[in-house]
């Protein structure tokens, strides 16, 4: 079974103070993922308070553009670095991890359309690596270059590698309706679209209503849940809140 797990940014940094990991969390979703059986996991990672401070920094998001080399650098390097620290972290206890960049395997079409060269992946995967993604920059031919959202990029990887499902780790415990409850199911935006509201700090990629949006135009079984739900999600089920079928 193949396994699309994306761990949101501010899961994993403070996303109020540029560049800092929240290292307790990390290690403890280390030790989580290294204790599943999942052998056909593929991980990425959010933007956090690495990436999404330097694409505003530059006015970039997912339809805004740049052609300045400097600014795709920034943007670039500064979410190199966030995934360093993922993977050290999850090679520090017996992971085969290994990073792999989108900026060299996704691009956008002159329509808007992404495409996602999935074969790197699942070269690394047929070896026996894990490999961890990022949101990035990406080359866009409308306008230089774009932000790639993690959470775009895990529905579209998800697609391209025939997933049988996508999780949604993130700072909550999943979908919270106006009483800070979690939304056992979701089927529609209509549905809940009154009470999604915006995340605490830097986000140029959507917040919870785009990772709602996206999950339901994805077609396939997901989840959006908690780390504490973690372990759960990892060992077959769909904690937190079930989008779709």
């Amino acid at each position: 079974m193949v396994d699309v797990l994306k761990l949101g940014g501010s899961l994993l940094t403070d996303k109020t103070t540029p560049e800092t990991i929240d290292e307790a969390r990390l290690a403890e979703v280390a030790e989580v993922i290294a204790a599943t059986d999942d052998c056909d996991l593929v991980l990425i990672h959010g933007g956090g308070s690495f990436g999404h401070p330097a694409a505003e920094r530059h006015g970039m998001s997912p339809t805004a553009g740049t052609t300045n080399v400097s600014a795709v650098k920034d943007v670039t390097r500064a979410m190199r670095r966030f995934n360093d620290r993922v993977v050290d972290a999850l090679q520090s206890v017996g992971i085969p991890a290994v990073g792999t960049q989108p900026f060299s395997c996704c691009r956008r079409t002159a329509s808007g359309q992404l495409e996602v060269c999935a074969e790197p992946v699942k070269g690394q995967s047929e070896i026996g690596f894990l490999p961890v993604l990022h949101g990035d920059a990406i080359i866009d031919a409308r306008a230089g270059a774009t932000i790639l959202s993690g959470d775009e990029l895990a529905v579209e990887l998800a697609r391209s590698l025939g997933a049988d499902r996508i999780g949604f780790c993130t700072g909550v415990p999943g979908v919270l309706d106006a009483t800070n409850e979690v939304i056992p199911r979701i089927d529609s935006m209509e549905a809940v679209e009154t009470v999604l509201t915006g995340t605490e700090g830097t986000d140029v990629t959507g917040g919870m209503a785009g990772k709602v949006e996206l999950l339901l135009e994805s077609s396939m079984p997901c989840a959006i849940f908690g780390p504490a739900e973690l372990p759960a999600y990892l060992g077959g089920e769909f904690p937190g809140t079930r989008i779709g079928d």
